[in-house]
């Protein structure tokens, strides 16, 4: 059975649907953060997962952070290590060491980056969508694995469009990375 670690920031509503999954909630053998108490974290505590949390203040440089993440990562032997929410780019030595998958709130190539809900909604476009995909050193540019459209209705703003984008981008999320899961057995 493939191990997962999650990375969240947030709330923790992905990595709670990730822990909810049957298929997929018993692989997680860690959650970890850069944003310690984040709501991702009590989640994952109250399902009886381990949790580690490396915010990036509590070190001298982004080097001894990447390379702590990376060590910590490690001691837990992930053969997948799952963004859900985790709103820092991985270095290069993070990316490479570990297969690292990532679900984005737009059609990659377009709208890469922490505003892709807002970018597409001022770029007038008629649709945007959701993207699972390989995380590589650039910022959403790793090869794209799954992506379903979601269109943008008039009236939309970021809220009503993220909530769309939310509702397609979990089942999507989860149904790929049990496909994955399935692979690596």
């Amino acid at each position: 059975m493939p191990r997962l670690v999650v990375l969240a920031s947030g709330i923790g509503s992905t990595l709670e649907a990730i822990l909810a999954d049957p298929d997929l909630g018993r692989q997680v053998v860690a959650a970890g953060t850069d944003v310690p108490g984040c709501g991702a974290m009590q989640r994952a505590e109250s399902a009886g997962v381990p949790t580690f949390s490396k915010p990036l203040s509590d070190h001298p440089n982004r080097g001894a952070w990447d390379d702590e993440l990376a060590a910590t990562i490690g001691k837990y032997e992930p053969d997948l290590v799952v963004l859900a929410g985790f709103m820092r780019m991985l270095a290069p030595s993070v990316v490479t060491r570990f297969r690292v998958v990532n679900s984005h709130p737009a059609l990659l190539p377009a709208f890469p980056g922490a505003h892709a809900v807002r970018d597409a909604l001022a770029a007038g476009v008629s649709s945007t969508g959701v993207t699972v995909h390989w995380v590589d050193e650039g910022l959403d540019t790793g090869p794209v694995i799954a992506q379903a459209d979601v269109p943008i209705n008039p009236g939309d703003d970021e809220d009503s469009l993220r909530g769309r984008i939310q509702a397609v981008e979990k089942p999507l999320y989860l149904q790929t990375l049990r496909r994955l899961c399935r692979e690596m057995q």
